[in-house]
């Protein structure tokens, strides 16, 4: 059944270009992996479904792509929708982080006149992303102010169920931390030492290293740089 919905929804993407004049479509489930997004045969639907502008471009057998492309760049540092039209890239407020990511020459040199990308941040850290583009200008700021919700809604639809398809992503029940390992664990993400730790909230360094150990475990992580950077993802620091 899960399959069936994820195909369906890989044709509403497509669809969905199309009728917008973004006919071309990128996918990826993880920015972060190699892996491409795959039917149920196991064939990549960049060969089967969707098409990119420029054929010889074969990102998804390309495992260097994500750490090149200025476009997934983006998506690591906008959780929102946001579009490429006339040379600009924009969303639905200023973000300084977006324009800082902006390189017009990697668009023109793709071939890419116009875009609208839907960044999908899913439980763990993942970061997926559905890009819709054409190789004509067209005014698409119009187009993202009338259905970036909508395409938005898609992408992590048709991801998220992905997903669940495949039977990835966090299987574990959610992790629950203590208030003394999230103090331990903040304050190594501070660069605090185990034994100024220990000073700070007047414990014991083997004290401290039992918190920091332990939270590891309960993160399904080895070591404290693991645990720091898996509970920045799931909010613990900063929160407490």
């Amino acid at each position: 059944m899960l399959e069936k919905q994820v195909v369906a929804l890989a044709h509403e993407v497509s669809r969905t270009g199309q009728d917008l004049g973004l006919p071309y479509n990128a996918v990826s489930a993880d920015i972060g992996s190699p892996e491409p997004m795959v039917d149920a045969d196991g064939r990549p639907f960049a060969e089967t479904l969707f098409r990119w502008i420029d054929p010889e471009l074969q990102y998804w057998k390309d495992r260097a792509f994500a750490l090149r492309s200025a476009m997934v760049h983006a998506t690591r540092t906008c959780a929102e929708p946001f579009y490429f039209g006339k040379g600009e890239l924009g969303s639905w407020r200023a973000n300084e982080a977006l324009q800082a990511s902006h390189d017009p020459k990697q668009y023109k040199e793709g071939h890419i006149a116009s875009a609208i990308v839907a960044p999908v941040y899913l439980p763990g850290g993942t970061i997926g992303a559905v890009v819709w583009a054409s190789d004509e200008e067209i005014d698409v700021r119009p187009l993202f102010d009338a259905h970036a919700e909508h395409l938005h809604a898609l992408a992590l639809k048709f991801i998220a169920t992905y997903y669940d398809a495949r039977a990835i992503g966090p299987k574990s029940p959610a992790v629950y931390l203590t208030r003394r390992e999230i103090q331990c664990l903040k304050w190594a993400a501070a660069g605090k030492t185990d034994s100024e730790i220990a000073t700070i909230i007047d414990i014991s360094v083997p004290t401290v290293r039992f918190h920091i150990t332990n939270s590891a475990k309960k993160l399904g992580v080895a070591g404290k740089a693991r645990a720091i950077q898996r509970a920045t993802v799931l909010g613990y620091i900063g929160n407490e």
